[in-house]
């Protein structure tokens, strides 16, 4: 096995154990993050219907690549999401990391959603 695969597998494991304790309801449904090299993905899913209520991207038009770099996008994907959410009446969501550490481009994410208004 090569160490992108290893990698890969142990993430995902992280993220199951993780997802064995967090579910999200309509009232705080679960803001799920993904990262990936190039780009960062927010969701609010409501687990129990299995919707998602809320989405945003660094692939949207809306986010533009500025002097901050990948943390500077995630953070704008996150002041995004956190804006829908309101938009949507949407105050409160359990945070779910996807595995990753809770450092660099995550936590930019989730601090600009908290800037937002959004509860986490």
């Amino acid at each position: 096995m090569d160490a992108a695969t290893r990698k890969r597998q142990s993430r995902r494991r992280r993220h199951q154990r993780i997802r064995k304790r967090i579910r999200g309801t309509a009232e705080t449904p679960r803001l799920n993050v993904y990262r990936s090299n190039t780009n960062i993905y927010a969701q609010l899913i409501d687990d129990v219907a299995g919707h998602t209520l809320v989405a945003a991207s660094s692939l949207e038009a809306d986010v533009t690549t500025g002097d901050d770099g990948k943390v500077g996008v995630a953070s704008q994907v996150g002041a995004l999401v956190g804006q829908r959410a309101l938009d949507a009446g949407i105050t409160e969501a359990v945070f779910d990391r996807g595995g990753n550490r809770y450092a660099g481009r995550v936590r930019a994410l989730a601090e600009a959603a908290r800037d937002a208004g959004l509860n986490l």
